[in-house]
C-alpha cells in the first residue's frame, strides 16, 4: 500500500446540481485551454468518459473561444472484451460526447482491438511525445481515477499505461451509472492510464456528482493519501481543481460543520 505524505492542498468548488457543477468545470477548463492556446500551438488534453462528465462535455464543445484545432486529445481507459463500436465502450461515449460535435487536431483513443501489446506500445508512445496539458476527470465510487482500483492502484507505478483487472465495487458502479444492464454485463479487464501518467498533467479538473461518491470524496479530502482510497494522491498535486454537486461533498460538509 502506497501512503504519501500532503498537505491536502484543496481547490474545491460545490454546487447545487450536476448541471451546474459541469457548466463551472468547463468554464474553467475553457479559460485554462484559451489560456495555453494563446502561447501554444497544441494543447494536449486527456479526457474521462462517465457520466460525471456530461455537462462538463456540454459545455466545452458549445465554447466559443476553444479553437478545437490545436487540440490534441486523449481518453483514459477503456475496457477488454467488447465488441467494436459497442456504446458502452468509453470511446464510443467520447465520439457522441465530444468528438462527433468538434473538430481535434488529433483524437488519440484507446483501440483494444488493435492487439493489446501493440496498443500499449502505440499508446505509451504517443503519450510521452510531449507533456500533457490538462487533465479531466473524476472519481470512482471506491476512489479509483482512471480505472486505478485500489487492489491495482500504484503511485510510483513504472508504467504509463497497462492491463488491470477491475475491483468488483469498480464494475459495480458501472451498473449503478446506468453504463450496463447488471455486472455480469461489465467486462472483468480494461486498460487504464497510470496514475503517474495522469498527475504528471500541469492542469488537473476533477468533476465528481452523486450521493454515491460522498464517501470517496470524503476520503479523498480528508483520509490518508493512501491506494485504498487513490484519488486522494490529487491532493498533492499542485494544480488540481475539484468540482462537486452538494450531494457528492456531503459526507465532507458533515465533518466540517462536527
Amino acid at each position: 500500500m502506497n501512503k504519501i505524505m500532503s498537505d491536502h492542498n484543496q481547490d474545491i468548488h460545490v454546487f447545487p446540481n450536476k448541471t451546474a457543477t459541469g457548466v463551472a468545470a468547463g468554464k474553467a477548463i475553457e479559460t485554462c485551454i484559451v489560456k495555453l492556446q494563446s502561447t501554444q500551438t497544441s494543447v494536449r488534453i486527456i479526457f474521462a468518459a462517465a457520466p460525471s462528465q456530461d455537462s462538463m462535455l456540454a459545455y466545452i464543445t458549445n465554447s466559443k473561444l476553444i479553437d478545437w484545432n490545436k487540440v490534441t486529445a486523449f481518453n483514459m481507459d477503456e475496457y477488454i472484451g467488447l465488441e467494436p463500436d459497442s456504446p458502452e465502450l468509453f470511446s464510443s461515449y467520447l465520439n457522441k460526447n465530444l468528438f462527433s460535435k468538434i473538430s481535434v487536431k488529433n483524437k488519440n483513443t484507446i483501440n483494444v482491438h488493435n492487439g493489446i501489446s501493440n496498443e500499449l506500445k502505440r499508446y505509451t508512445d504517443l503519450l510521452l511525445d510531449a507533456s500533457i496539458d490538462i487533465v479531466c476527470l473524476g472519481i470512482g465510487e471506491n476512489g479509483h481515477i482512471a480505472f486505478n482500483d485500489p487492489p491495482v492502484a500504484d503511485f510510483n507505478d513504472s508504467e504509463t499505461i497497462k492491463v488491470v483487472k477491475l475491483d468488483r465495487a469498480c464494475r459495480v458502479q458501472q451498473v449503478n451509472d446506468g453504463c450496463f444492464d447488471s455486472i455480469q454485463s461489465v467486462p472483468e479487464k480494461a486498460i487504464t492510464l497510470t496514475i503517474p501518467t495522469l498527475l504528471k498533467g500541469k492542469h488537473l479538473f476533477c468533476v465528481v456528482n452523486g450521493l454515491n461518491k460522498s464517501n470517496a470524496v470524503k476520503d479523498t479530502l480528508t483520509g490518508p493519501i493512501t491506494t485504498s482510497c487513490p484519488a486522494s494522491i490529487l491532493t498533492t498535486h499542485a494544480n488540481c481543481k475539484f468540482y462537486f454537486d452538494k450531494d457528492a461533498y456531503q459526507e465532507t460538509l458533515k465533518l466540517q460543520n462536527i
